[in-house]
């Protein structure tokens, strides 16, 4: 057992140079995906427990997120922005039921959902294990993949620690002054951001935000700052010496900004929410954007936390126990 590290490692680069890109994805011949099947190996037992209580969660005919059974009365945890709209899941072998939103917490971006049919069946729920010592740099963890069919192995990657909240952003670069009575200008406006979708222009002069007089580009900095990803701005622009009202959606300072990062373009797409959590575990799994609201476990297939976004390719957050069971815990005594 004390070479099974260098065999996976051997066995996934020399699965990597088996792969072929097919419509620009990168895809690894069933015969040669061999991570999973170690991984099973290594867990025994375990395995079924661990996929037997992760779903599938479902829009519309398309996998939107990941979820795990938390309860017998069939209550699923799953990450919220991802599963908004939800209207089913989809189990490890393929059986489809119902589901409904129960409860959302906007902090941990966690949501509660419940199986409505069949309402008798007696779900499995995963095991926890609330443990520190279990997230340490360089310890093992594993993952369901998206088709729930297999397991995949990684690393926890930095330590444990907070992510900051990022504020809302309007996608757009403006003239620095710290004093104007025309307006301030808008010198560049970043495709596809929030201003782009609004309608600001280059050379737009913003008079006011959300009726506030602007005078400095701080004051616009920071009305902006103190605002989240989704929150609504009315601003009051003069284009070419007439006033124009908009009404912009803020976005995500990370996604608007990353569409320039050539890195994190050849990363593939990533969750919207990343900031704004109290703690974090970072990890290395090579996990899809809707496989967030999934559970990362232990080699003894207990669950560590939850993912809850995916940064880039080789960065995933998950949740920890100290962050999901007390706010889990509240919702289950608050089901009938």
């Amino acid at each position: 057992m004390k070479f099974f590290p260098a065999i996976v490692f051997i066995f996934i680069f020399q699965s990597y140079l088996l792969g072929e890109y097919i419509d620009d994805e990168y895809i690894l011949p069933p015969e040669h995906r061999v991570n999973g099947s170690f991984v099973a190996e290594l867990l025994g037992p375990k395995t079924d427990e661990v996929l037997k209580s992760t779903v599938g969660i479902i829009r519309n005919g398309k996998l939107i997120a990941h979820g795990v059974i938390v309860d017998a009365r069939g209550l699923i945890l799953s990450k919220a922005s991802s599963s908004v709209g939800a209207r089913s899941i989809q189990t490890y072998n393929n059986d489809s039921f119902d589901i409904r939103i129960r409860k959302r917490d906007e902090a941990t971006d966690l949501a509660l959902w419940q199986i409505i049919s069949p309402s008798s069946k007696n779900w499995i729920p995963l095991s926890w294990k609330n443990e520190q010592n279990r997230t340490k740099v360089g310890n093992w963890a594993l993952s369901v993949g998206p088709q729930i069919e297999e397991l995949m192995l990684g690393v926890i990657s930095a330590k444990c620690r907070p992510i900051g909240r990022e504020g809302g952003v309007m996608g757009v670069i403006l003239e620095e002054t710290n004093s104007s009575t025309n307006g301030i200008e808008v010198v560049e406006v970043l495709p596809q951001a929030a201003g782009d979708r609004a309608g600001l222009k280059i050379r737009d002069k913003i008079f006011s935000v959300d009726g506030r007089s602007i005078r400095k580009t701080s004051q616009i900095n920071q009305i902006i700052k103190d605002k989240n990803p989704g929150d609504l701005v009315t601003l009051m622009v003069h284009r070419k010496s007439q006033p124009v009202i908009l009404r912009l959606t803020l976005g995500h300072r990370a996604v608007a900004f990353d569409l320039f990062n050539r890195n994190l373009l050849m990363s593939g797409p990533v969750s919207k929410r990343k900031d704004n959590f109290a703690t974090i575990i970072q990890h290395d799994l090579p996990l899809k954007k809707e496989m967030m609201g999934g559970g990362l476990y232990d080699l003894e297939g207990n669950c560590l936390g939850i993912n809850i976004a995916r940064v880039d390719r080789v960065t995933t957050y998950s949740l920890p126990t100290s962050i999901v069971l007390p706010v889990l815990d509240r919702w289950i005594k608050s089901v009938p």
